[in-house]
């Protein structure tokens, strides 16, 4: 019974952080969405563009 309990204990932690990982992908698409163009001609305008 000691698995049993575990399991459903590791559950739920498990399932917060794939939620919060998939909370954190999608603001950083959304933002690259919204600013990537002006990220990449701040780095084209430094010359840090050629180094990606």
């Amino acid at each position: 019974m000691d698995k049993t309990a575990r399991r459903y204990t590791l559950l739920p932690a498990a399932l917060i952080a794939v939620g919060l990982g998939v909370m954190a992908a999608t603001a950083a698409f959304a933002g690259w969405l919204e600013h990537g163009s002006a990220i990449f001609l701040a780095m084209a305008e430094s010359g840090l563009s050629w180094c990606f």
